[in-house]
């Protein structure tokens, strides 16, 4: 591609939200934790390798192929429940925090069996908030 020689159209997006292709046979509930796995939106879950992408703005079922559907995704920041037994806490505040399932985050890795879900902004006695596809 060559620099520019005139103005071009400038095309944008707001990039908060976007629509993904979702897995084939998958449920993704509103208000869950969206991640990719090998460019499918399935709902967050403990695995490694997995990019969280941020919280599901509806439920879609794809009951089709992979990608017949997809999902509208918002990132943020989000609260989420704390796993109880690798409870994040204040001092966690600014550090990475591990997707357990779609509605749900822990402290630690699990000795590396968690993909990250983001960055820790606050924690309440009810929840977590997290920083979600940034």
């Amino acid at each position: 591609m060559t620099a520019l020689s005139q103005a071009r159209p400038v095309v944008q997006t707001e990039g908060r939200q976007s629509n993904l292709p979702v897995k084939g046979a998958t449920t993704i509930y509103q208000g869950g934790l969206v991640v990719m796995d090998a460019g499918l939106a399935v709902p967050g879950r403990t695995a490694v390798d997995l990019i969280a992408a941020g919280v599901a703005q509806h439920t879609v079922a794809n009951t089709g192929a992979d990608g017949a559907k997809k999902v509208l995704v918002e990132r943020g920041t989000f609260k989420f429940a704390n796993h109880g037994a690798d409870a994040v806490t204040a001092a966690d505040i600014q550090k990475d925090c591990y997707i357990v399932d779609d509605q749900t985050v822990a402290k630690t890795s699990g000795s590396n069996t968690r993909s990250i879900a983001g960055k820790v902004i606050e924690v309440e006695a009810d929840g977590v908030f997290v920083r979600v596809g940034y």
